[in-house]
């Protein structure tokens, strides 16, 4: 992705260059180990940003193809913009370098810190940000290059530059999903980076101090840059603490950064709240009334349901439900990111939210992606619960797909049912029709039907069986919410939630990921 962009070279119109040494110097191997450094800082801030901006604002696609794009046209810019710088190329590769190390270094933090207390001008920020980066980014490899011929000829120069460029872009690309975000964090990485495009700058001010003019004004600028990027990198903690403390409003009680997700729970009035990328998943006062109405309708109506998988519901609250149920044998777990599993089996205060269901010797955690799974199982299941999070981006989006529910049927018993979260049908009503229509063009019937539940407003599921549902005659003891008298309340929609014309959300077009962020973006609210 981070890929130089100096406008190409002409050799026949270059100037005739001094005579070259039989080898490289020490001074150009030191360089061209910078542009691995270079390179490789340059990505993380790219990343960084997309990233981020796909937690905050949704729908990866779209932001990761906005951010790298911009990032790309201002490297472009950048590189245009080196033509005019002609003399002290040294001194300015410094100064860029320094730049840059702030710039990207802190860009991570910037914006965690926005988002919290001024989010309105968060993608003003963002792309402002992205716009600085990638032009300074775009003026160090032409820079780089122009100081290297002294020493290497022509055809040597870009062969090396490019290698040394793509093999730095290669390792952050495999290091930031697998290492250094889930060790790290977003904002320790950003400034991890910053602190080595600063070292770059200090190793430059070595390599050049005989031709620097105001040596130490550029010694003191380094010293700065790296003090400022140093205490930031101590004080990450805080800084991401008075980001979500901000934002969450909650005392926060536990927080990780996965692979998958910004996993957050915090501890107010309302108990417990789990959050994943900011969206709130559950809240403890409540989300009894949301597992209930997620769990029973479907269990219930089966009689004697023995084997049950959850896709999702890595909280464990939809397990506890299930194993209300004596005549289930065993629970298969389906939950693609480990950290949430072992935070909800280990912390012991969550733990006891889900009644340590996930410690019970009839639940089986499998931590995988559901789609997969679902191609390569071979079982079949009396219930399945669909537990994800709503469809915000085309990831999460193909898990709504016709192909996921023809996949589902595939592993659902003859007489058994599945049900399915589905959003809200009062503020994302085409949403979750879509959802409906898309479970009928597979040959499965849907039924509808929808709860109260205070934190999110009222609240969607579809039950998707081969055979119609059928009212149960009884539910389990010890229920909160739902009783069997009032149970076929829920399947009846007033005026302003009933059906409407939708399409079928394919993985070719995914449409509800765009139709949910229409409804949603209204109100600026997700679950």
């Amino acid at each position: 992705m981070n890929k130089p962009l100096a406008p190409p070279v002409d050799a026949a119109a270059l100037p005739a260059a001094p005579a070259r040494r039989a080898g490289p110097s020490p001074v150009a191997i030191a360089l061209l180990a910078s542009v691995f450094v270079v390179a490789a800082c340059g990505l993380v801030y790219e990343l960084s940003a997309a990233a981020l901006s796909s937690y905050l604002l949704g729908d990866s696609v779209l932001q990761f193809s906005t951010i790298i794009g911009t990032y790309l046209f201002a490297m472009g810019v950048g590189s245009w913009l080196s033509r005019y710088f002609e003399r002290q190329l040294p001194a300015h590769f410094l100064r860029i370098e320094l730049m840059v190390a702030l710039v990207g270094g802190f860009l991570p933090a910037l914006l965690f810190i926005a988002n919290a207390y001024v989010p309105g001008a968060f993608r003003l920020l963002l792309y402002g940000l992205v716009v600085v980066v990638g032009t300074l980014v775009g003026l160090e490899i032409p820079l780089v290059m122009r100081i290297l011929r002294r020493d290497i000829v022509l055809k040597d120069l870009v062969s090396q530059v490019l290698t040394f460029d793509y093999l730095g872009a290669l390792a952050v690309s495999v290091a930031f999903p697998l290492l250094l975000v889930p060790q790290l964090g977003m904002i320790r990485t950003g400034l991890l980076f910053g602190l080595m495009n600063a070292a770059v700058g200090a190793w430059a001010l070595w390599l050049f101090r005989h031709e620097l003019r105001r040596l130490g004004a550029h010694a003191l600028a380094c010293m700065l840059a790296l003090a400022a990027l140093a205490a930031a990198f101590a004080f990450a903690d805080r800084i991401t603490t008075l980001a979500e403390d901000k934002f969450y409003q909650d005392r926060i009680v536990f927080a990780a950064t996965s692979p998958y997700q910004r996993i957050v729970v915090t501890r107010g009035s309302a108990g417990h709240r789990l959050f994943l990328n900011g969206n709130l998943q559950f809240a403890e006062r409540d989300e009894y009334r949301y597992h209930e109405a997620l769990v029973h309708p479907a269990m219930a109506a089966h009689g004697a349901p023995k084997k049950v998988a959850v896709l999702g519901g890595g909280d464990g609250m939809a397990v506890r439900e299930i194993l209300r149920y004596p005549s289930v044998e065993s629970v298969t777990l389906v939950e693609l990111d480990p950290n949430m599993t072992k935070l909800f089996t280990a912390h012991e205060t969550l733990a006891a939210l889900n009644g340590h269901s996930l410690s019970s010797p009839k639940v089986k955690v499998v931590n995988a992606d559901a789609f997969k799974w679902l191609q390569e199982a071979d079982d079949l299941f009396d219930v399945i619960v669909v537990d994800f999070p709503d469809p915000t981006n085309f990831a999460i989006g193909k898990l709504y797909t016709n192909s996921f529910y023809a996949l589902l049927d595939r592993r659902l018993a003859a007489s058994g049912y599945a049900v399915i979260q589905t959003t809200s049908p009062l503020v994302a009503r085409k949403s979750f029709w879509t959802v409906a229509q898309t479970i009928e063009s597979v040959g499965l019937v849907a039924t509808p039907y929808h709860a109260h539940v205070p934190s999110f407003g009222e609240w969607g599921y579809v039950i998707a069986s081969r055979r119609p549902w059928r009212r149960p005659d009884a539910l389990p003891a010890g229920l909160r919410f739902l009783t069997a008298d009032t149970l076929p309340l829920l399947f009846d929609f007033p005026k302003d939630m009933a059906r409407v014309p939708a399409e079928v959300n394919r993985l070719s077009n995914q449409v509800l990921v765009t139709t949910y962020e229409q409804e949603w973006g209204k109100v600026g609210v997700t679950h």
